[in-house]
């Protein structure tokens, strides 16, 4: 598989992680059609930018990765293991958890994930307190879609956090739905504004620019290290595939119109084309070669 030897935060590495994400979640659903898989798989086609910008960002070393029940994209952009992640959710003992975690229960290294809507809130708070007490100069990361606010953990968690100035990190990924319920159906007000009264400061971007992505990510996260308290990067994005398998009953022109200006098509406007489609036949080489080993 190819790989550039520029900084992860440029667009041609960021290129690299999002067509990985999108190569092995493709595949993912191709599997579990073919009866592969065991359980069940939320994929994040279409959110890629953000997996690969905000983890472009971090200290990989000692900063701690939350994730949630979508967690593919930032598990990859994290360690790149295709193959742990792919064996993982076939349910087979190469998988990184030996095959018993699957699609939602993830751990390598500092990365953890749980499928519980919005439940890694107070523990990522914990860890944040331990980093903090342990004087680490790590931040802790969480993952969250817009739906997940609608937890009131998330509320006691920014208090506690803001109180005692946590080196912790909220990333809001909003695709404006809650499995199959709009948002403008479930939340009032604006989202990206839950976190202001408690003080915490807010960084908003366009989620499907990996550039915009990084640029904010990196920003908040030299803030947040220098001891100055908590933050919130909230990013507006769009679900491309169904919230899980294929129960999806949104309308087909809104998603067709999102396949217009989805992460790899914003990127691949900005680099070369023979880069993005070496890029692509790699990946695919590379994704192809894991299942053909694991099948």
């Amino acid at each position: 598989m190819l790989k550039t030897l520029e900084n992860r935060g440029s667009l041609r590495a960021m290129y690299e992680t999002m067509a990985l994400i999108r190569a092995v979640e493709t595949s993912l659903l191709d599997l579990f059609g073919k009866g592969k898989l065991r359980g069940t798989v939320h994929t994040g086609i279409g959110q890629e930018a953000i997996a690969a910008g905000v983890i472009a960002a971090l200290d990989l070393d000692r900063d701690v990765i939350c994730s949630n029940h979508r967690g593919h994209g930032h598990y990859l952009a994290y360690c790149g293991d295709a193959k742990g992640l792919i064996a993982e959710i076939m349910g087979l003992p190469q998988g990184v958890c030996r095959g018993v975690g699957g699609s939602q229960h993830l751990h390598n290294r500092n990365f953890y994930s749980n499928g519980i809507l919005g439940g890694m809130a107070p523990v990522s708070v914990g860890m944040a307190m331990a980093e903090k007490t342990a004087k680490s100069g790590a931040i802790v990361v969480q993952f969250a879609g817009d739906g997940a606010l609608a937890e009131g953990a998330f509320y006691e968690s920014f208090n506690i956090a803001a109180l005692w100035k946590l080196p912790y990190l909220l990333v809001v990924e909003d695709n404006g739905y809650a499995q199959s319920t709009p948002k403008a159906l479930e939340q009032a007000g604006r989202l990206a504004d839950r976190p202001k009264p408690f003080g915490i400061p807010v960084a908003e971007a366009d989620g499907n620019d990996a550039e915009a992505v990084y640029e904010a990510a990196e920003a908040l996260i030299e803030r947040i290290r220098s001891g100055e308290g908590p933050g919130v990067l909230y990013y507006t994005t769009y679900r491309l595939a169904p919230h899980s398998k294929g129960d999806d009953i949104r309308d087909k022109q809104e998603i067709a119109d999102a396949w217009t200006h989805e992460p790899m098509v914003r990127a691949r406007n900005k680099l070369p084309s023979e880069f993005c489609d070496a890029v692509d036949q790699s990946v695919a080489a590379h994704v192809r070669d894991i299942i053909e080993a694991l099948a």
